[in-house]
Order: C-alpha cells, then sequence, then structure tokens
C-alpha cells in the first residue's frame, strides 16, 4: 500500500509523490497525519532545491500532530488512539521534514525508537490537531521566553506579532509578565490583544519610546533620555530597526533577547549601550521545551487557536506552501488531513 508525500523535487519546485506506506516495527508508532504546520524554513528549503544530501527529494513538515493508528509490541504508555505531537528532532533517521528522511506533509508518518515524553507527547482530544501542531513553533517561542530570564510581574515588550511573537506573548503572559506588542501590521496587532497584550503599538505610525512610557510606565531616565520600565524586549521581527527601538529605550539592566532571524548584518552602538548594562541573549530551537510547551497549549488552546491564519487540506498542500511563502499573505498556515 503506497501513501502520498510531499517533497522539494528542484529548485522553486515541490512535488506530491507515492512512497509506501511505512509500517510499525516492535519499538515504533505508526501516526496518521491530521495536522502539519507550514514554517518559514519550508519556503528556503525549496527555493534551494532541497537539503545537502536530499537534492530534489527533500521531504517536507516538521510542525506535524497526529492519531496513533499503530503500536509496536515494545512501546509503552502509547496506546492506537492517541492524539500526539512530535518531537522532529528525536527521529534516529534524521529531523523529520528537515533533513531527515520522512516529512510531515504525508498521509502517514513513522515514529521510529518511540519513547513517550521524548519523540511525542499525548494531547488530550478535545485540542484541535491544527492547534496541537503548533506545538514544535511555540516550542521555539517558549525557549525564547525562557532565554529572556522572564519573572512574574516583569514588564515586557514583543517586537513582532509573527507566530513565535504571538506565541511569546502568550507564554509570557501565562507566566505572569505584563505584555506591550509592537507591530505595523493592524490585524497581527489585534490578535496580540486576543492572546494578552495590554496593550499594542503600531510602529508605523506611533512613537514607540513614548507609547512604552505611557503602557509600562517611566524608568529613571538616563543622560536626559526618557526610559521605558520594560525589563524584557523580545525581538522576534528580525529588523534593524528593532534592535534601535529597544537599545533607545532599555532603562538599566533591562534585556534584549534575539529570536529572529536576522538576514542582514546589523549594527550596534556600544557607547550608547555601555550606560545601562543591557543584556543581550540569543535564542535558537528548543534545547528542552518540545513538550514543556505542550501543556500550556492544552490549557490556553483557544488563546494558541488565535495564531492561525490559513487552513488548507492536504489535496492543496502545494497551494498552502504558495501562500505561506508569500509576504503578507499569510501569518501561520496549517495543513490538515482528513
Amino acid at each position: 500500500m503506497d501513501m502520498k508525500l510531499c517533497i522539494v523535487s528542484g529548485p522553486g519546485q515541490t512535488s506530491v509523490i507515492e512512497v509506501p506506506k511505512p509500517r510499525a516495527g516492535p519499538r515504533d508508532v505508526l501516526l496518521a497525519l491530521r495536522a502539519c504546520g507550514i514554517c518559514g524554513s519550508d519556503a528556503m528549503y525549496i527555493s534551494i532545491g532541497g537539503l545537502p544530501g536530499l537534492e530534489g527529494r527533500t521531504p517536507l513538515g516538521h510542525e506535524p500532530a497526529g492519531e496513533v493508528i499503530e503500536v509496536g509490541s515494545e512501546v509503552e504508555g502509547i496506546a492506537v488512539g492517541d492524539h500526539v505531537v512530535v518531537n522532529p528532532m528525536a527521529a534516529p533517521s534524521g529531523i523529520i521534514g528537515s533533513g531527515g528522511t520522512s516529512g510531515g506533509f504525508a498521509d502517514y508518518l513513522l515514529i521510529e525508537n518511540a519513547v513517550l515524553g521524548t519523540s511525542v507527547a499525548i494531547v488530550p482530544k478535545h485540542i484541535p490537531f491544527e492547534v496541537a501542531a503548533l506545538n514544535e513553533p511555540m516550542a521555539v517561542a517558549r525557549h525564547a521566553v525562557n532565554r529572556s530570564g522572564v519573572k512574574a510581574g516583569d514588564k515586557v515588550v514583543v517586537f513582532g506579532a509573527g507566530p513565535i511573537g504571538l506565541g511569546a506573548t502568550i507564554g509570557y503572559t501565562s507566566l505572569g509578565a505584563s505584555v506591550v506588542v509592537v507591530d505595523v501590521i493592524p490585524s497581527r496587532l489585534e490578535k496580540a490583544l486576543r492572546v494578552g497584550a495590554i496593550g499594542v503599538i503600531d510602529s508605523a505610525s506611533e512613537d514607540v519610546a513614548a507609547r512604552l512610557i505611557e503602557l509600562h510606565g517611566a524608568a529613571p531616565s538616563r543622560r536626559g533620555e526618557a526610559k521605558s520600565q520594560a525589563d524584557i524586549y523580545l525581538d522576534a521581527a528580525g529588523v534593524g530597526a528593532v534592535v534601535d527601538a529597544a537599545l533607545a529605550s532599555a532603562k538599566h539592566g533591562a534585556t534584549l533577547a534575539v529570536v529572529a532571524v536576522h538576514k542582514r548584518p546589523v549594527s550596534i552602538d556600544f557607547g550608547k549601550a555601555l550606560g545601562s548594562e543591557l543584556d543581550i541573549v540569543f535564542s535558537m530551537g528548543y534545547p528542552t521545551e518540545i513538550f514543556e510547551v505542550t501543556q500550556d497549549i492544552i490549557e490556553n488552546w483557544e488563546k494558541y487557536a488565535v495564531i492561525i491564519s490559513d487552513r488548507f487540506p492536504f489535496s492543496e498542500v502545494q497551494d498552502a506552501l504558495a501562500v505561506a511563502a508569500t509576504p503578507g499573505r499569510a501569518d501561520k498556515v496549517i495543513v490538515t488531513f482528513e
């Protein structure tokens, strides 16, 4: 029996091909895929024709959620019918959908050497699969939250209200922080308010520094410059203007955390930043957060659902990939399976 799998088949090209349906061995579980998110890295893989060693045949999809349909005889704690989210990094044959031999844009996904809490986590059946599929990118957001060292009562500024910025906003508010979100797209700012931000700033039309003082209060001025009371600035936008805005507003001892991918070099005036003793930290991936964030998704799934902007059936996966790769067209695109 065969199944469908979406791959990068050449530079700028994808194909849906027929491949053998996998079977679960004694230590494996087999999932029927129910939802899989599209990441910005998928567009990058497509643009270059696939990943090294898998050119022209790179499986796509590393944000899957599915239903267990086969369980190997040696697997413990996982049963047929369980709804699960997946750690794509744990696959022994390579990262699922990111250089490995399998991908989440497929009818079925084999989880090799399946271990509950390492390979997969079970989610309650009332959680929509499309929301469960946010688990992997939300782990990225949660790692950024953790790296920034947030404490209950902290005041936080999130620059960028895309999926990671919104996920971080939910994470910060879940931990008791007060969050202001900055973006230039009104629909994203509206979503930020829906997921818990106390205020938003349209940086295209508003004075960010002045509005931050209005929303978070004023800290003691330094060198005659007014400063915000914000404790943490998270860059989830990836543009140099964000770094400039954070440095201009940062009070003494504040933290700038960078989770966004900057495609161009950023110039920082260390002389200006020195007096504030600003901490700058970087965040990439999710060393420990892949299933740490799962419980927060379960508890706040209706907020996380707000992040999803578009849904496509698997039969239209190539259209979904094209929409997700079009700047400004969509925020978070989810592919669903019947």
